[in-house]
């Protein structure tokens, strides 16, 4: 399948949207999580081949994640961005156990990551 390459992050103000993007798909699941220094990796949102998704809870409708098969490619939208979604967001795939779909730990392979800094 090849490495997981994530792209679309950048500075944007409160309010302000983004959407990230992530090479190649092809598993089952894939998600996006995110991360900020001294915290733990947590997850935003995740869908499954069959279109079924799942987010956390603080994401309240402002994001959406989604699949272009024909793109080959991953997307996160994300609207109404808040200073508190500031984070490195990494995309996820192939999901070891379904019991805990937001959960770091089960996920077998991550990107690099692409900063979003939202600023008030």
């Amino acid at each position: 399948q090849g490495p997981l390459v994530e792209s679309g992050g950048g500075s944007v103000q409160a309010g302000g949207s983004l959407r990230l993007s992530c090479v190649p798909t092809g598993w089952i699941w894939m998600a996006w999580f995110r991360q900020v220094p001294g915290k733990d990796r947590e997850g935003v949102a995740a869908l499954r081949s069959d279109g079924k998704t799942t987010y956390a809870d603080f994401v309240e409708g402002r994001f959406t994640i989604s699949k272009d098969r024909v793109k080959n490619t991953l997307y996160l939208e994300m609207n109404d961005l808040k200073p508190e979604d500031t984070a490195m967001y990494y995309c996820a795939a192939d999901l070891r156990s379904t019991s805990r779909v937001l959960a770091s730990a089960p996920w077998n392979y991550w990107g690099q990551g692409t900063q979003v800094t939202v600023s008030s």
